[in-house]
């Protein structure tokens, strides 16, 4: 388990995110079109997931601003923003800010992706959604790096995740 805060309050979450240089786990995520995704959908692409609470927070909405501006710039990668929030949510978001860089996912359906990646709040006010992270996957889905944001409302080390991708 991480231990993390969430407001200076310690939380933590069920497990720990995959170890670099391991093979990422499969997914299975929704999309804004209600449409599922899975981790296959992406083969050949590099990916850096975003994973964070709810959208509909600042410091997660400036996280999916900041990579949907860094996402024009990669070459072969996508950025997947993924959460538990409705995917109407993302797409009314998304949207409205006119971001088309990234790609928005869900977990709302069964909360598998959260277990999996060992990321979700074990208890708390923020219990079962997904915390902070970042994970960087290259083409052959093997993990080049992870962070684990030690406090939720702090944004994640954006040029540590796009330097891994070098």
């Amino acid at each position: 388990m991480a231990k993390i805060t969430l407001g200076g309050t310690p939380v933590e979450t069920i497990g720990n995110l995959p170890e670099v240089g391991s093979k990422a786990p499969d997914f299975k995520l929704t999309d804004t079109d209600l449409k599922d995704q899975s981790s296959s959908d992406f083969e050949g692409s590099r990916l850096v997931l975003n994973i964070f609470p709810s959208v509909d927070t600042g410091t997660c909405a400036q996280s999916v601003r900041t990579f949907n501006e860094k996402a024009s710039q990669l070459e072969n990668t996508k950025v997947l923003c993924i959460s538990k929030d409705l995917p109407f949510a993302m797409a009314r978001f998304c949207g409205a800010e006119g971001l088309d860089n990234v790609i928005s996912l869900s977990d709302y359906k069964t909360g598998q992706f959260g277990k999996d990646y060992g990321l979700a709040f074990a208890g708390g006010t923020f219990e079962t959604l997904l915390s902070r992270c970042v994970v960087v996957i290259d083409t052959d889905g093997t993990v080049l790096h992870t962070e684990q944001v030690s406090e939720v409302a702090n944004e994640p080390d954006y040029t540590s995740a796009l330097n891994s991708l070098s």
